[in-house]
């Protein structure tokens, strides 16, 4: 899907906006702070459901009023789609092509989008949470049936360490009643059953994944390299079914569910080295672009067309060569870039945007012949 056009009333900054949109490079170009990360931002929230800056939805209201709304149309498979989201304390609701959905879940697979921020580079830096997050919403992106296999099985977790929290300790041992013991038991099939799938779905998308994310690093990087994934779960080889039987007084002890998708470690090796620890600033931020691209490149062969690409800030960190390699990588569809510097040279977008803060326009000098204007904010 590519989109056409953007609207945006009392999100973040903007009280109203309305921003028409070119297929291929659009450079959103302005000083730290101007807005240009809330407009990518309404863009994935049109596909995610949620910022990718880990933003609460009160926070995406622009202060003292009480709701936003979040346009965008465009075009998928030839046919137009109009997305609509309305976001107000604590709710959010969405409707495509004016037809309200019932779950705010049928949205996903509308509007296919990825994110490329400064912040992901907790994707190789931080702890394994990050990688586990990335590689789930690349499975939803990828199946959006699957989100509610995830969201079962994170809700099964929360059902399953609430009875844990609940059960008491006496003499040092859980005091565990029959009716407590038998409903520990139903989530415990549910939790097994259902965090069997999530690891089967992560499986499956990482060894499709790792080959590309090889690949986007040497295009990257200018060098050869080697990058291997090693996914382990946190029960070892046994069934996930034994293994929460096995730990359940450990269990039953901590409060907590100690084993499971949710404890599950991914590593990323750099030349085989633990890109976490050992690699160094400028490796571990080619290797999280890495890992965006190859997700990106996934989703386009295997959907048949490239979700809206948006990079936010991506050139703060790269050196003048590997921000070249990045957009000479970039596969054909429509891609969205902020930056407070100025584009790499002899780069020429199809569409150039100045942010001042205080307005948005368009300048045509620096763009490609325009096919359409915008009103400013």
């Amino acid at each position: 899907m590519k989109l056409s056009r953007l609207w945006l009333n009392d999100f973040r900054t903007y009280t109203n906006l309305e921003l028409p949109l070119v297929d291929g490079l659009t450079a959103i170009v302005g000083p730290n702070g101007s807005g240009k990360t809330n407009l990518i931002e309404a863009m994935g929230l049109l596909a995610m459901l949620k910022s990718f800056r880990g933003a609460p939805t009160e926070s995406l209201i622009r202060k003292g009023a009480d709701r936003a709304v979040v346009r965008a149309e465009g075009e998928r498979d030839g046919r137009p789609v109009l997305i609509e989201l309305e976001l107000s304390q604590g709710r959010t609701r969405a409707q495509v092509n004016r037809q309200r959905l019932a779950r705010s879940r049928d949205l996903l697979g509308a509007l296919r989008v990825t994110v490329f921020a400064p912040d992901d580079l907790a994707l190789v830096k931080d702890g394994p949470a990050v990688r586990r997050e990335f590689l789930d919403d690349l499975v939803v992106s990828l199946q959006p049936s699957a989100d509610l296999v995830c969201s079962d099985f994170d809700r099964v977790v929360r059902q399953r360490n609430a009875l844990l929290k609940n059960v008491p300790m006496r003499n040092g041992r859980p005091a565990l009643d029959d009716t407590t013991s038998a409903t520990l038991d139903v989530w415990d099939q549910q939790f097994a059953a259902l965090g069997e799938q999530v690891l089967e779905l992560r499986y499956e998308v990482l060894a499709d994944l790792v080959p590309l994310v090889g690949e986007s690093y040497v295009q990257l990087a200018g060098r050869s390299a080697e990058v291997i994934a090693n996914y382990r779960a946190s029960w070892g080889n046994g069934s996930l079914a034994a293994a929460l039987d096995h730990e359940r007084l450990n269990d039953l002890r901590r409060k907590t569910s100690t084993v499971g998708p949710h404890r599950d470690e991914i590593s990323v090796y750099l030349n085989g080295f633990a890109s976490r620890t050992e690699a160094s600033q400028g490796e571990q931020r080619t290797l999280a672009l890495a890992l965006r691209l190859a997700g990106h490149r996934l989703v386009s062969e295997r959907i048949g067309e490239p979700p809206l690409l948006l990079l936010d800030d991506v050139f703060s960190e790269l050196d003048e060569t590997r921000s070249r390699a990045l957009l000479d990588s970039l596969v054909s569809g429509q891609t969205i870039i902020t930056t407070a510097s100025e584009l790499p040279p002899g780069t020429v977008p199809d569409q150039m945007l100045r942010h001042t803060g205080a307005e948005l326009r368009l300048d045509s000098a620096a763009s490609r012949p325009a096919r359409s204007m915008f009103a400013q904010e």
